[in-house]
């Protein structure tokens, strides 16, 4: 058996209609096979980019990912609610890392000129610095574990169809942010 929740449930709004092992649809076999793959496949690639990045920089791969959205972003800035969209991080994370980033000199937060309920995001000199050292070993553990292994297809159907699910579950645009 395997366990989902769903989509309706993840924002806030009750389920159309209760599941019941009598009423799923249940994986078969080979979609069984290939979710346990994906779960651990995503998995182990996750810990393994994870301990890489540390171990080479010492960035979480929070603060790396935080770091890279300020870097894509006008003036290396962006509002603390813009960030948390970006990301796949609760919000009460994402201000746990942003103080710790701030703490290491990688960031500064301040109010928002054009609404004071707002904070902005910058990463500093300190941070850009940060970013460009460790980004090229990121980039190649990536291409390592992930994108080497697979056929060009291959990783052009895995970033379609994972977009395919971040857009079900977020409602966002259909194309990677």
């Amino acid at each position: 058996m395997t366990s989902t929740t769903p989509a309706a449930a993840l924002d806030g709004r009750p389920a159309a209609t209760a599941v019941t092992a009598e009423t799923v649809q249940w994986l078969t076999a080979e979609q069984q096979v290939l979710w346990r793959s994906f779960l651990v496949g995503t998995q182990r690639l996750a810990d393994v980019l994870a301990h890489e990045l540390e171990a080479q920089s010492g960035l979480s791969s929070h603060e790396y990912e935080v770091l890279v959205r300020l870097s894509e972003s006008p003036g290396r800035t962006l509002r603390m609610a813009q960030l948390a969209d970006h990301l796949a991080h609760s919000r009460s994370r994402l201000t746990h890392t942003i103080r710790r980033m701030e703490q290491s000199g990688l960031v500064v937060r301040a109010a928002c000129t054009e609404d004071a309920r707002g904070v902005n995001c910058t990463m500093t000199d300190h941070g850009w610095d940060v970013l460009v050292a460790a980004a090229p070993g990121h980039v190649q553990s990536v291409r390592d574990h992930l994108v080497d292994i697979l056929t060009d297809e291959q990783f052009r159907a895995l970033g379609e169809a994972m977009d395919a699910v971040r857009v079900h579950l977020t409602g966002g645009p259909c194309h990677a942010e």
